[in-house]
C-alpha cells in the first residue's frame, strides 16, 4: 500500500511539472533530500523517480517560456568556477578512472539541478515554498529522531534517510543543524498561530534528535549555531537565553553513555575514530603538498594513494595502513582538488555570507522586502556557520542541503535585482503616450525584458 500511495503521489507531481515547470525544483529537492522511496519495501523502492524528475524538469527548462535568466553574481560565478575546476582535476586525477567518473557524475547531477532551480524560482512565494520542502524533507527525520530519543531516554542512536548523503548519524546531525535556522525563519514569519506552535515543537524535537545522533562534532556545531542563531534573531538576548536553557535541559536529559562519548572530545588520542581523522588529514595534506594545483582528483580514498602519501608515524599505529574517507569538507576539497579547489570552495561560503549580509542591509530599508529578507539572510548565515563547524569532521563537501542554503541567497538576490529593475523602468513608462489600445509603446518591451 505504501508503494502504491507514493507512486501515485510522485506520478501526479511529475505530471504537474509539464504545466508548472517550477514544480520540478520542489519535487527534485524532496526526492533527493528525503529519499521517500527508500522508506518503502516493494517495487517503489528502486524506481528511478529522481532521474525521471530531472529529465522532465530539464526538458521544460529548455522549451518552456517560464525559464528565468541564470543569475550572474559573485556567488554563481564562484560556484560555476568550482565545478569547472573539478572537471579539470578529474582529467588529471591519479585515482582509479572508474571511481573518478562515478563521483564526478554524481556530483555534477547535484549541482546541475541546483542551477536549474536558479532558473525556475523567483519571488517570496517560490522561495518560501522551497524552504518548506527542504525543511520538511530533512526535518521529518529530525522530528522522528527526537521522538525516538525521548522514548529511549537518549540511549538509542538516531540515523538518517537510507541510501542518502544524510544516512549516517553524523551526517544527519549536520543536516539538522543546517535546517534549524530555516525552521526558525518559518516560525517567525508564519501567520497561523498553530503553525508557529508546531514549528516550536519541531525545533525542540530536532535539537533532541541532534543530540540523539551522539555525534561529537555535531555537539560543537550545535552550540556554535545556537549562539549565532540567538545573535542573528530579532531579539538576541531573549532568544539566546531561551536556546541556552533548552540545550542545557536537553543535555541533562541525555544518559551517562552519551556524556561519556562526548567526553572523548578532550582525550582524542585514545579514540580510534578521532585518530583516523588526523591520520587521513595528514595523508591528504601530503597529497596537496605534492600536487598543490590539481590535488589527487575525485576518489582519494584508495589504497595506492594512502600507501604513497600516508604518514609513517608510530602514533597512528591503531589506524595506520587503513584507507579512510576525508572526514572533513576542507581536507576533502584540498586533497581532491588542490589548493585552487579549496580556495574556490571556501570562496563560495565567503561570498555567500557577504552577499547575504548586504542583501539584509539593503532589504531592511525597502518596504517590499523588509518583512522577510533580512531575517532569511541572517538565518542563511547561521546555517552556513553550523555547516562550516560540523563539516570540519565529515566528508560532506557536496551536501546538496547546504547548496540549497546558498541557493536561497542567490534567489533572493535575483528577486530583488529584478524587482528594482522593474521599478527603475516605471518612471519612463509613465511618461509614454498610450497607443491605440491604451497601452504605452514601451510596455510590451518592458514586459518581455522582465519575463
Amino acid at each position: 500500500m505504501r508503494d502504491l500511495l507514493l507512486s501515485a503521489l510522485v506520478a501526479g507531481l511529475l505530471l504537474s511539472i509539464f504545466k508548472h515547470p517550477h514544480m520540478g525544483a520542489y519535487v527534485w529537492a524532496w526526492l533527493s533530500l528525503m529519499n521517500p522511496h527508500k522508506l518503502t519495501y516493494g517495487f517503489a523502492y528502486s524506481l528511478p523517480w529522481a532521474q525521471a524528475t530531472a529529465a522532465i524538469t530539464l526538458t521544460m527548462v529548455v522549451f518552456s517560456r517560464a525559464r528565468k535568466p541564470f543569475p550572474v553574481n559573485a556567488i554563481t560565478v564562484t560556484y560555476v568556477a568550482l565545478m569547472a575546476w573539478m572537471a579539470v582535476t578529474s582529467i588529471f586525477s591519479i585515482n582509479p578512472p572508474e571511481d573518478v567518473k562515478f563521483r564526478l557524475t554524481f556530483v555534477f547531477k547535484i549541482h546541475l539541478m541546483m542551477w536549474v532551480t536558479f532558473m525556475l524560482l523567483r519571488g517570496r512565494k517560490h522561495i518560501e515554498a522551497l524552504i518548506w520542502v527542504v525543511v520538511i524533507s530533512v526535518g521529518f527525520y529530525g522530528i522522528k529522531g527526537g521522538v525516538f530519543t525521548i522514548a529511549t531516554g537518549g540511549r538509542g542512536r538516531v540515523w538518517g534517510p537510507p541510501s542518502g548523503l544524510l544516512e549516517g548519524n553524523n551526517e544527519l546531525a549536520i543536516g539538522l543543524i543546517a535546517i534549524l535556522p530555516l525552521v526558525f525563519y518559518l516560525q517567525q514569519t508564519a501567520t497561523n498561530r498553530w503553525v508557529r506552535r508546531g514549528l516550536v515543537v519541531s525545533m525542540v524535537l530536532i535539537a533532541l534528535s541532534i543530540l540523539g545522533t551522539q555525534s561529537r562534532g555535531a555537539l560543537l556545531a550545535l552550540l556554535t549555531m545556537g549562539f549565532m542563531l540567538g545573535l542573528k534573531s530579532r531579539h538576541p538576548v531573549r532568544v539566546s537565553l531561551l536556546i541556552f536553557i533548552l540545550v542545557s535541559v536537553a543535555i541533562v536529559f541525555m544518559p551517562d553513555t552519551w556524556s561519556s562519548r562526548m567526553d572523548t572530545i578532550q582525550d582524542y588520542k585514545a579514540d580510534t575514530s578521532a585518530m583516523s581523522r588526523i591520520y587521513t588529514w595528514h595523508t591528504l595534506w601530503n597529497v596537496a603538498v605534492d600536487r598543490p594545483i590539481m590535488g589527487a582528483g575525485f576518489g582519494a580514498d584508495n589504497f595506492p594513494l594512502f600507501q604513497r602519501y600516508a604518514p609513517a608515524d608510530p602514533q597512528y599505529d591503531p589506524v595506520a595502513g587503513t584507507v579512510w574517507v576525508a572526514h572533513s569538507i576542507y581536507f576533502q576539497a584540498l586533497g581532491e582538488h588542490g589548493f585552487v579547489g579549496l580556495a574556490l570552495f571556501l570562496g563560495i561560503g565567503l561570498v555567500t555570507w557577504v552577499r547575504a549580509g548586504r542583501l539584509a542591509a539593503r532589504a531592511s530599508k525597502d518596504a517590499e522586502f523588509s518583512t522577510w529578507v533580512p531575517l532569511l539572510m541572517r538565518m542563511a548565515q547561521t546555517s552556513l556557520l553550523g555547516y562550516a563547524v560540523g563539516g570540519a569532521f565529515l566528508s560532506l563537501m557536496h551536501l546538496d542541503l547546504i547548496y540549497y542554503v546558498v541557493g536561497f541567497v542567490v534567489l533572493v538576490d535575483a528577486t530583488m535585482t529584478e524587482a528594482l529593475r522593474v521599478r527603475a523602468s516605471a518612471p519612463s513608462l509613465a511618461g509614454k503616450a498610450p497607443g491605440p489600445s491604451g497601452v504605452t509603446e514601451a510596455e510590451p518591451r518592458a514586459t518581455r525584458r522582465v519575463g
